[in-house]
């Protein structure tokens, strides 16, 4: 008899399913009218203040102690939102949604080599191997990409820019976590980093034009609703019950399915070194784990760290 899903797990499957979508659906939104900044100054601003809400709502409180505390928050903003957002819409921009997706695949191997860096973790010969290997796949994913290494070469880089601003990210709020919900970390994080991202949107929106159609103020609206608000109720409200591990085996699927929703929605070409190179970035993590674990799934399965940007 098959086993019928439980409802944390359809929860887990429609998380990753809106993350995966959410590439398609702002290289769409790039390529029809959106100005990049304009497009994330607008989304982020209105994710901050939606989820502001619905965490105060719960917790009736944005309370941080600590003067050290409120400066790992800022500097989590800087990096998870303002920086992140500047690398990830560039990214789109200049080459394609599956490209970017597979290459943020490497995100948890990128937040084990931080952690490492500033003395959080310790890692294994093994660990170090399956690194590299992982890396192999990247450098595969941005020859497959199209025109070569150097064809995207900017997109690419700016690609493996926004997953390593995500795991820094990860790193940086990681202490966080032992003393506030991970609720009032992202409605902290969103409200600070909105501010100069909005900032420097300001000539964008000055000069975006609003007669753009449906579809894509529909993408827009998709892409602060479902990633940034949905997605992160969905994905705290899972891990409260099934724990992290169990979760991030169905965050793995990110990359694939954005691969599968460009090609199907865009009709992006994937190449064979591109399916390669993801499979070499997912054989990496995969690999890394042990039953004992490890620093990336320490660090790859905080609540805290959504999948996508």
């Amino acid at each position: 008899m098959v086993r019928r899903p439980a409802t944390v797990d359809l929860m887990l499957f429609a998380t990753v399913v809106i993350w995966a979508l959410n590439f398609t659906v702002t290289r769409y939104a790039l390529t029809h009218g959106w100005h990049p900044l304009a497009y994330s100054a607008l989304r982020y601003s209105s994710a901050a203040l939606l989820f502001a809400a619905f965490t105060y709502g719960n917790e009736r409180s944005f309370r941080v102690g600590g003067r050290r505390d409120v400066l790992l928050l800022v500097l989590a903003a800087v990096i998870g939102v303002l920086l992140n957002q500047l690398t990830f819409v560039y990214a789109i921009k200049l080459t394609n949604a599956s490209t970017v997706a597979l290459t943020l695949g490497i995100t948890p191997i990128l937040a084990a080599l931080l952690a490492y860096a500033v003395g959080f973790e310790r890692l294994s010969r093994r660990f170090w191997v399956l690194a590299l290997i992982s890396f192999g796949g990247v450098a595969l994913v941005a020859l497959g990409s199209g025109g070569g290494i150097t064809g995207n070469l900017a997109g690419n880089a700016l690609a493996l820019g926004a997953a390593a601003t995500w795991a820094a990210y990860a790193v940086l709020v990681a202490p966080l976590m032992r003393r506030y919900s991970p609720y009032r970390i992202s409605a902290i994080v969103l409200l600070v980093g909105c501010l100069p991202l909005v900032a420097l949107a300001v000539e964008q929106l000055r000069r975006q034009e609003l007669a753009l159609g449906f579809l894509p103020w529909a993408a827009i609206v998709f892409a602060t609703l479902g990633p940034l608000v949905v997605t992160n109720v969905l994905w705290f409200r899972s891990i409260a019950i099934v724990g992290p591990s169990r979760a991030t085996l169905f965050a793995n699927l990110q990359p694939f399915l954005a691969a599968i929703f460009a090609f199907a929605i865009l009709s992006e070409r994937i190449s064979a070194l591109q399916v390669a190179g993801g499979l070499a970035i997912a054989a990496g993590i995969v690999l890394a784990r042990r039953p004992e674990e490890t620093a990336p799934d320490r660090l790859a399965n905080r609540p805290a760290l959504r999948s996508s940007p």
